[in-house]
């Protein structure tokens, strides 16, 4: 995963548009935006669904578990479990959909149930030890009694507030329609109150704001907790997620050797290999010219001397790209200095570890600096860069800093997005904070597995 900081990056001169006026409402505060904010309307329309959609999946849930278990005696018990199941977890659908509506919240679809041999009873099997169907049914019997606390409580408030709130508005209408002076505020046998004079009215009005304010943050708070619950009980299991992230991973852990090894073919076939070549041109030809012209030999020898002196310099190179000698030999310090020495700006390198990480991690780590070193060569018209490298807990912590223009980010098909997924593949983290105008400053953290 990955993370970009820094103010937009956007033309300050940019024409007015939706944006600006999003800006100037947020000019005034939360309290008084969240009674009229879309958001909160939208929770409570899900706390007021909630209650009559919970009440139909508990009476389910209830009656089918109790028929099952009653039927368990016999055949019939089992495959009607496992129909129930099955059906909490369309209901389960059902929810999800009403939370990415009206909460805004993204839940993933949980892998659907899958017989091992595709059989009646390999069905029923596996929708029994299924964990997610299980947790649907839990859903299906904890988010009753929620559901009916939620329901009473935000729409018991938000009348209360709202009427309130506009008491003033149709005062008028009780004397002249219901024959008396007021919304009755005390009564008994010889005594009564009503709320009709223009102080009582403006009081009223007031505590009305203060309760519709209040309860437009109860209503956020309400619905947290439903998306909580559908979150924790609705969505794939954490073993199930983090396979899926282990599958994604190793997929990008696969594109990526097959990119190298695409880089590596292209370069020998285009550099040693072609070199090669035509030197072993240049020494045939030498070989045809040594009886009867020896100088002429003699020259085409020493420039073939020269090709392999080339070709040795672009094999050492190949192989530095590889994976190079020195960090095997002498570790991280030695190999980024190496780096450090080639970069066209002036580098500081600053290591501080107790030990060394796993060979892994400390390639991906080499590599890391390698390309953010290039990109400080190429981009960012720095004058200066600094590399620290120290241990923090269980995991590496990398940071190039450069003085350069700033404006680096994450955008699809950079060399940083690139470098995120290779991170990423190893539970590594990538943070980048490059403002406009610099400096840049690149964080790498990987875990240290020594």
């Amino acid at each position: 995963m990955a993370t970009a900081y820094g103010p937009d990056t956007r033309d300050p001169q940019r024409s007015h548009g939706p944006g600006d006026h999003l800006a100037a409402r947020r000019l005034l505060p939360a309290a008084l935006r969240a009674p009229v904010e879309g958001r909160t309307w939208r929770e409570f329309a899900y706390l007021m669904l909630s209650f009559p959609i919970s009440v139909v999946l508990f009476c389910f849930a209830v009656t089918m578990t109790s028929l099952s278990a009653g039927l368990l005696i016999t055949f019939l018990g089992v495959p009607l479990l496992a129909v129930g199941l099955t059906m909490c977890r369309g209901f389960g659908m059902l929810e999800r959909a009403r939370a990415r509506g009206l909460l805004k919240l993204e839940v993933a679809e949980p892998a659907p149930v899958r017989g091992r041999t595709g059989g009646l009873m390999s069905w029923v099997g596996a929708v029994l030890k299924s964990g997610v169907s299980w947790r649907h049914l839990l859903y299906a019997l904890l988010h009753f009694p929620w559901a009916v606390f939620a329901f009473c409580v935000s729409l018991s408030l938000w009348t209360w507030g709202w009427a309130a709130l506009t008491y003033p508005v149709y005062a008028w209408a009780l004397p002249a329609h219901a024959g008396v002076d007021g919304v009755q505020l005390y009564g008994d046998g010889t005594h009564e109150v009503y709320l009709d004079s223009p102080f009582e009215l403006a009081l009223t009005s007031a505590v009305g704001l203060l309760i519709v304010m209040a309860t437009a943050w109860v209503i956020r708070g309400l619905a947290a907790v439903d998306r909580l619950m559908v979150s924790g009980l609705l969505g794939p299991s954490r073993l199930a997620t983090r396979v899926t992230e282990l599958e994604s991973d190793r997929g990008v852990v696969v594109d990526t050797a097959a990119a190298d090894l695409r880089r590596i073919e292209r370069d020998l076939h285009d550099g040693a290999q072609a070199r090669l070549v035509a030197l072993a041109m240049d020494l045939g030809l030498a070989k045809e010219k040594l009886t009867d012209d020896p100088e002429a030999a003699a020259r085409m020898v020493d420039e073939a001397h020269g090709e392999v002196k080339v070709a040795l310099q672009e094999l050492r190179d190949l192989a530095r790209g590889i994976h190079p000698a020195v960090l095997t030999d002498r570790g991280l310090d030695a190999a980024l200095s190496a780096i450090a020495s080639r970069c066209t700006v002036p580098v500081t390198v600053d290591v501080d570890l107790p030990g060394r990480p796993a060979q892994a991690i400390e390639g991906i780590a080499y590599f890391t600096v390698s390309e953010l070193l290039q990109n400080v060569s190429k981009h960012s018209g720095a004058q200066k860069a600094s590399v620290d490298v120290w241990r923090s807990a269980d995991r590496l912590m990398l940071q190039v800093t450069d003085n350069g223009r700033g404006g680096a980010g994450l955008a699809s098909g950079s060399g940083l997005a690139g470098l995120t997924e290779r991170l990423d593949a190893v539970d590594g983290i990538l943070v980048v904070d490059s403002p406009v105008g610099g400096p840049t400053r690149v964080t790498a953290e990987l875990p240290w597995r020594g």
